[in-house]
């Protein structure tokens, strides 16, 4: 896989869901956005969440606040890009699956390279100040992977690398509780 090119790629679908969940749902107040993958990297999605859809929840458990599964706008914006980046990255790892052996040689491999993809192009994004220029103020940003175990070092670095704000601090104090 050509992750040079996968990384344009993830930026130019992450600007443009981003783009389309303001144009939206700017007036619900966007705090987070979020891209996401699962274990068997097949898929590459975003994920947003506003502060209204926050304030309509019965309970103030900080899981709704941080936890992608729980935000209001899954799966949405830019829908054709992250179907065509879904099915680049299905398609590698079905080709990979033909081989048993290389399976097992460069799975890993293409997965950690994928969520880093990922990560780079939060990160990238966030030092542009794209996302603070459209809503004006920080956004918590944040790589998941769904339905997998955290390695709660790997998941401490990327909070530090994506959000040096309030939401950093929150989210890293909520870690401690966790163990």
């Amino acid at each position: 896989m050509n992750f040079t090119k996968l990384k344009d790629k993830i930026e130019e679908a992450a600007k443009q869901a981003f783009l389309e969940m303001f144009e939206k749902h700017g007036k619900e107040e966007i705090y987070a956005f979020a891209l996401y993958s699962d274990g068997g990297a097949w898929t590459v999605c975003p994920s947003t969440n506003t502060m209204e859809h926050l304030a309509e929840r019965d309970d103030d458990d900080i899981i709704y606040k941080y936890g992608t599964a729980e935000w209001k706008y899954e799966m949405e914006g830019a829908d054709e890009l992250f179907d065509e980046i879904s099915d680049m990255c299905r398609n590698e790892v079905m080709n990979m699956e033909k081989d048993r052996e290389i399976y097992k040689r460069e799975f890993g491999k293409f997965q950690s390279q994928l969520y880093e993809t990922c990560i780079e192009v939060l990160e990238k994004l966030k030092s542009e100040n794209f996302f603070k220029q459209i809503v004006g103020k920080d956004v918590f940003l944040c790589f998941a992977v769904s339905d997998n175990d955290i390695d709660m070092e790997k998941e401490r670095d990327m909070i530090t690398r994506l959000n040096d704000n309030e939401y950093g601090k929150e989210y890293l104090s909520w870690m401690e509780t966790w163990t």
